[in-house]
């Protein structure tokens, strides 16, 4: 079956941030030869403060750690279902090993991280997988059309949850920049 796959993250932060995007990018357009360097710290910058400044749906925890492992244990949640279906559609394949590397990518965080988390951090991080596991247990419990409905129709994780993982792995203890720190306020 195919499936209608739209990464969230990607229509979100255009949708909100299209006008401070259309800003960065109205620089003079060069053609041929060496083109004008791009700012790729200021981009992250301006979508990092974008993604920090959405409210997070709730049951998402605050906390930049604890929101990672909340976010591994959807994604984890979200391929198993998908495993379950033993599909060979191409698509959905290619859905599942997508979802298998970003797993991958916030568990190497989570463990770049743990050494400087502290007891209470790692005990709410454990609890906050602990829900998100949860949720997925009912859709891998119910029938074929279930866990196929519910595949399809998983969209994607707050864009805060990549940034979060980056500022884990790099060691980043300072504050997000905020929409004003970039220009957008």
């Amino acid at each position: 079956m195919r499936r209608l796959f739209v990464p969230i993250l990607m229509a979100v932060t255009c949708a909100v941030a299209g006008p401070a995007l259309a800003q960065v990018q109205d620089d003079v357009v060069v053609t041929g030869g060496t083109a004008a360097p791009d700012n790729a710290e200021e981009s992250r910058r301006l979508r990092e403060a974008i993604a920090y400044a959405n409210v997070l749906p709730p049951g998402a925890p605050e906390n930049d750690y604890s929101l990672v492992a909340w976010c591994e244990a959807l994604v984890t949640g979200h391929v198993r279902v998908g495993e379950s279906l033993g599909s060979d559609d191409e698509l959905d394949l290619r859905i599942i090993a997508l979802g298998r590397v970003e797993a991958e990518s916030f568990r190497a965080a989570l463990e770049a991280g743990r050494a400087t988390q502290s007891p209470e951090a790692l005990s709410e991080a454990e609890a906050a997988a602990e829900g998100a596991r949860r949720m997925w247990a009912p859709i891998l419990a119910g029938d074929a059309a279930l866990r196929d409905q519910t595949f399809g129709l998983f969209f994607g994780l707050p864009g805060r949850c990549e940034h979060a993982a980056r500022r884990i792995t790099l060691g980043i203890t300072d504050p997000p920049p905020t929409p004003a720190d970039v220009g957008l306020e």
